[in-house]
């Protein structure tokens, strides 16, 4: 008989477990006593991967693991173990390309895998209907039958399960190219967006469409005009639509049509951090009053909604509410006549969109951009947005999910520094700092407090409780950021750190055979993978981050280690690159950089005379400007500029290095 489980989700720390902590399935955490327990009963083990704001994970959470009858069926065939994709990005990593193998087709959230008990997949889905229906049997049935097959074709599923392993080893890159860069990727990349873009609304492909922060960024980066113009135009129209919140401010995860209308509602806020930095670089070329609004709006969510007391930026919001997707944002006409007075209602109906056929499932309105605005009437319409966003306020809101990642709290941190340094804004930057300084008092343990001494990051916290070992992302992400950090005001704290991160990144994830970084550290637990991948997904590609960050410490620093980590980086993956650049927007950011490294400025002198310098040279995405105030002690040698009473400005451009200069307009030149 098979030892009786019970659920034992309560002790966790994600708010995505915990909303299954009271489900009649004896759900387990993926520990190595399930695991353990797998292997001991000979029992295959149901694996529900998914996050707290996934509309069908809350589907079929309602549909089946609420239901006492499926629950039942499910405890008697399996060890049932439930993940949080968001706190365990390498298992989601591992069984979504398992999926993707088995079934041929993209998988997804809810993610439904049934493993043997050494953790190797041999069937599975993404949702699953409680009773038959969109094509698919209904779950209980289901069971059975995968339990049947598991007792009665061992055979044929150990062949598969071997014949999987080999394939999943074989997506791991090992040979890196043999010969020296060249910009040949970056062309084909240029080409391969520009086949693929909207010219009519923007973006890249059909719906659903998804905003691809670090395509944008590439073609920002571009010196070809239209490249540059085919960014813009996406943003203005993510800026304009539905998918961005016309009320609240913050964009959310994707739309369902091609023109941005619809959202699916979520907002995470590994989106917002790089569209946030994004919209401040489209300003800067631009001009556009649009992105300075939405960047204000966007950074106004953040700091409303977003940020806990203590410093760190919580998770998501959930796309539902009141169980219904989108109930919290939409409109009838009735309460928008209700709320807004004439000159307001006319104004906003028409901007809105408010005065066309509802938009959304047939009976309410989404706000949208559908007319044009003067200047002056922005007044007008901004008293109409208070009114209703006062009149949101009241409704039953979406779930928060309140746990702080490192990794994403590195992409807001970077973005809200980037958009701080270019609109002047103290309040952002403080923001930015305050979130740094959480994650290294609360999920950085330093020699002392790490169990086997050196520095050791933390993936997740909650509760005033961090734990897991953080991943590839988390530490390449918070270099980046601190990057960023450092060159809005220079703090010593976040220079010593970012060189811990540095080092630790190549002493616990580097290939030293192969380049490259693995997604997991060296010490992780063994699972039936070890990733190693280059592409970007929904957030930026580890070792694309890793590399263009490392190359710029390194250049700034002097540190040969760093450059020649990042070379191995962009060599690995140089042949994926060159077949196929698409999907490859952080590793050509850092081919750019190797090609011709930034041009790097440090400026000594009083804290106030550097404010025009570095208000002067600006956020250019190719230049990093470090401004050392007079007093700071205990600089590395690269870095310990003689101080003056006026600022100075050493400047490397290339490999080149030009004399010191007090003339900031040699430097801008």
């Amino acid at each position: 008989m098979p030892v009786p489980l019970f659920n034992r989700l309560s002790a966790e720390t994600s708010p995505y477990l915990l909303q299954h902590a009271a489900n009649p399935v004896a759900w387990q955490p993926w520990d190595e006593q399930a695991l353990a327990l797998a292997r001991q009963e000979n029992r295959p083990i149901l694996l529900s991967i998914g996050y707290s704001a996934c509309h069908w994970c809350h589907v079929m959470a309602h549909e089946s693991f609420e239901n006492a009858e499926v629950a039942s069926v499910m405890n008697r065939l399996f060890v049932n173990i439930k993940v949080d994709r968001e706190e365990r990005p390498d298992l989601d990593q591992i069984y979504q390309t398992a999926h993707q193998m088995l079934t041929e087709r993209h998988g997804g959230w809810p993610l439904t895998m049934f493993l043997a008990p050494d953790g190797t997949p041999f069937f599975g889905g993404t949702y699953f209907p409680r009773e038959p229906r969109y094509g698919l049997p209904g779950f209980a049935e289901l069971c059975e039958k995968v339990a049947e097959a598991f007792q009665n074709r061992r055979a044929d599923i150990e062949t598969q399960n071997a014949e999987l392993r080999r394939a999943l080893a074989g997506t791991t890159p090992t040979a890196a190219a043999s010969g020296g860069l060249d910009a040949e990727a970056l062309a084909a990349a240029e080409k391969a967006l520009a086949r693929a873009f909207d010219p009519r609304h923007g973006g890249f492909g059909n719906a659903p469409k998804f905003p691809h922060p670090t395509d944008l960024a590439f073609l920002l980066r571009r010196d070809d005009a239209a490249l540059r113009r085919m960014a813009l135009t996406t943003l203005t129209r993510m800026s304009e639509g539905g998918i961005y919140d016309q009320i609240g401010g913050g964009f959310c995860r994707y739309s369902v049509d091609e023109r941005w209308e619809i959202p699916h509602f979520e907002k995470m806020l590994y989106d917002n951090g790089p569209l946030l930095g994004l919209c401040a670089d489209a300003w800067a070329q631009s001009g556009d009053p649009l992105y300075a609004r939405v960047a204000d709006q966007t950074a106004g969510w953040v700091l409303r909604e977003m940020q806990a007391a203590e410093g760190g930026y919580y998770s998501a919001l959930d796309a539902d509410s009141e169980g219904e997707e989108g109930k919290f944002y939409v409109w009838d006409r009735g309460e928008i006549e209700r709320l807004l007075n004439p000159q307001e209602l006319a104004l906003a109906t028409r901007r809105w969109g408010f005065d066309g056929p509802p938009n959304f499932e047939g009976r309410h309105w989404h706000a949208r951009v559908a007319a044009p605005l003067a200047a002056e009437q922005l007044p007008l319409l901004e008293s109409a947005r208070h009114k209703l966003f006062a009149a949101r306020e009241q409704r039953i809101r979406p779930g928060r999910d309140d746990k702080v990642l490192s990794s994403w709290n590195a992409l807001m941190i970077e973005g809200m520094a980037h958009a701080a340094r270019v609109f002047e804004r103290r309040d952002w930057l403080a923001s930015a700092q305050r979130a740094m300084d959480f994650i290294r008092s609360t999920m950085w343990l330093d020699g002392e407090r790490s169990p086997g001494g050196g520095g050791h990051l933390l993936a997740t916290a909650k509760d005033g409780r961090a734990h897991l070992d953080a991943y590839l992302d988390d530490h390449a992400f918070l270099l980046a950021a601190l990057l960023e950090l450092m060159q809005a005001e220079f703090r010593g704290e976040d220079l010593g750190f970012a060189i811990e991160l540095a080092d630790t990144l190549l002493a616990r994830f580097e290939d030293e055979q192969h380049g490259g970084f693995f997604f997991t550290g060296h010490d992780h637990e063994a699972l039936i993978h070890r990733p190693k991948t280059g592409h970007d997904n929904a957030t930026p590609a580890g070792n694309g981050i890793a590399a263009f960050a490392l190359q710029r410490l390194g250049h700034l620093l002097g540190e040969a280690r760093y450059l020649a980590a990042a070379e191995k980086t962009l060599l690995l993956f140089w042949p994926q690159m060159r077949r196929s650049p698409g999907g490859f927007g952080s590793l050509l950011r850092a081919l750019e950089e190797a090609l011709t490294p930034p041009e790097i400025i440090i400026l000594r002198g009083p804290a106030a005379a550097m404010a025009e310098w570095q208000r002067t040279l600006g956020a250019a995405p190719q230049r990093l400007v470090l401004a050392l105030p007079n007093g700071i002690r205990g600089l590395p040698a690269a870095l310990a500029k003689p101080e003056s009473d006026r600022v100075n400005a050493w400047v490397c451009r290339g490999v080149t290095c030009l004399p010191p200069t007090a003339n900031l307009r040699s430097v801008t030149n």
